[in-house]
């Protein structure tokens, strides 16, 4: 794969960023695409490992060294065919998948992996721009029809491959445009929302028809569906998101960040957001609890909204900045992670917790804290104690809670369908054998974070393709789609 001595002659070089002051003053993406050359370059540098770690690392099991020797060998229009092969939306995971295929890369082994998602993203967007990426229409109908309830990434993955087979998919969303929490819970510079519209285009001249402002278990029964149709699929994500039961809670100010985000991209679509109901950080000093991705989205918004302060509290420790290789690879690391977002201004705080919010007049003015201390006992489970004599406060006129996600919501369609749960409160569904993400309910499927909790965009991809394969061959006795 690539050059044989591509690693050694060629330093890895990523994708760059505009310039910090020129970003804040917009909403789009900021990247700067590296040239077709220099992007070949990075793709000469994949190596012939024997082992490509890369796959176990990437959940849709990207065939990324051959992809890889194509760009290398400057045949794009097979790279995009063989990109598309495992990964429908390559150019959403271009953007936002956090990459643990280059955490697996055997060049990461010294800190130099290859750029493997930046090549994806070039060869998704070569692809569009060549025109190359056409609908692929069934020749065939089957008569089948199939519900998708949720427009996420697991959900389109799912409809287009099984209107693909031939069935007629309708896809369900309850909000007022498809795409999920890449429409509304992804900020516009991170990916631009043009992007998930050129593949709604091509899903509808593939038979997949929207259903947007549709919530199934409030406008219409869930069990309507299981008349209406011949297989349903759950992929609704998790929205049900964890809160944080502290005195001041219920002051004005205190926000979960889906509440907070979708606003901005709606404002961004040219939507109107009520001035009674606009969350705003202009002027305002924030307060993110909460160290992940979405975090980091408030921290990017608040900039580009003006906030007078950011500071991003997390009760973990600090990671480490650099992992021990020799116990972590080719795994995930837990490791110091600075995004863009970051790189545009915040203070981040790692060991503390939030104790109370105070206010005045009904609206939050600041927040008090405590820094913890993470020891393990005789059992060797880790333990939370608060430092004593380590309380402070901070500013906090806009508080982000950004802490996850901690199952689907129950009311409403799951409930009414009365749906299994597993332990952690998501519908019940395993991944192998017959019953592949086959939940206890007949006909009804689930996958995605609905199925298995807070997750990827990869990781709700590879379940949308592999639910769409069990209802095909639930719906058919057998299967020709990809897992």
């Amino acid at each position: 794969m690539g050059k044989p001595t591509g690693f050694m002659e060629f330093a890895r070089q990523d994708r760059s960023y505009a310039p910090v002051e020129q970003r804040l003053k917009h909403y789009q993406e900021f990247t700067i695409v590296p040239s077709d050359a220099e992007i070949a370059k990075q793709g000469a540098r994949c190596m012939d490992c024997g082992i490509p770690f890369c796959h176990q690392g990437c959940p849709v099991n990207n065939i990324i060294p051959d992809w890889n020797d194509l760009v290398y060998h400057g045949d794009w229009q097979r790279a995009s065919e063989v990109l598309h092969s495992t990964n429908n939306f390559p150019e959403f995971t271009g953007r936002v998948c956090p990459a643990p295929c280059e955490a697996s890369c055997t060049l990461n082994i010294d800190d130099n992996p290859v750029t493997i998602k930046s090549i994806e993203c070039a060869i998704a967007d070569k692809a569009w721009e060549k025109g190359w990426i056409k609908p692929q229409p069934a020749a065939t109908k089957t008569g089948k029809s199939v519900a998708v309830v949720g427009s996420g990434p697991a959900g389109l993955a799912c409809a287009q491959q099984l209107a693909r087979a031939g069935h007629a998919v309708t896809l369900f969303e309850k909000a007022d445009r498809i795409g999920g929490l890449m429409r509304y819970g992804i900020p516009d510079f991170k990916m631009e929302k043009s992007t998930i519209d050129r593949r709604m285009q091509q899903l509808a001249a593939e038979g997949v028809t929207f259903k947007p402002n549709t919530h199934i278990g409030v406008d219409v029964s869930a069990k309507q569906l299981l008349k209406d149709f011949d297989a349903v699929a759950l992929t609704g994500g998790a929205e049900h998101p964890r809160d944080l039961p502290i005195p001041g809670r219920e002051l004005s100010g205190v926000h979960y960040a889906m509440e907070f985000l979708p606003q901005q991209n709606k404002r961004v679509a040219g939507d109107n957001v009520p001035e009674a109901q606009s969350i705003l950080a202009t002027g305002k000093h924030v307060v993110v609890i909460g160290g992940g991705d979405t975090g980091s989205d408030c921290i990017g918004t608040s900039n580009r909204q003006g906030a007078a302060s950011i500071t991003q509290l997390e009760i973990m420790p600090k990671p480490p900045e650099k992992e021990d290789k020799a116990l972590t690879w080719p795994e995930w690391p837990n490791k110091l992670r600075t995004s863009s977002s970051h790189q545009e201004g915040c203070e981040r705080m790692w060991s503390v917790t939030t104790k109370k919010i105070s206010g005045e007049n009904g609206q939050a003015k600041t927040i008090t804290c405590a820094k913890v201390e993470w020891t393990k006992d005789t059992n060797g489970a880790w333990k939370m104690n608060e430092v004593a004599g380590s309380e402070f406060e901070l500013k906090a006129d806009l508080v982000l809670l950004a802490m996850g996600f901690i199952q689907p919501v129950h009311a409403g369609m799951l409930d009414e369908l009365g749906v299994a749960y597993d332990p952690r409160g998501n519908v019940q569904g395993r991944t192998e054998g017959s019953a592949a993400y086959k939940t206890s309910l007949d006909k009804v499927f689930a996958a995605g974070d609905m199925r298995r909790g807070q997750s990827l965009i990869v990781w709700a991809i590879r379940e949308g393709r592999q639910c769409a394969r069990a209802i095909d061959e639930y719906l058919m006795g057998s299967t020709n789609l990809p897992r």
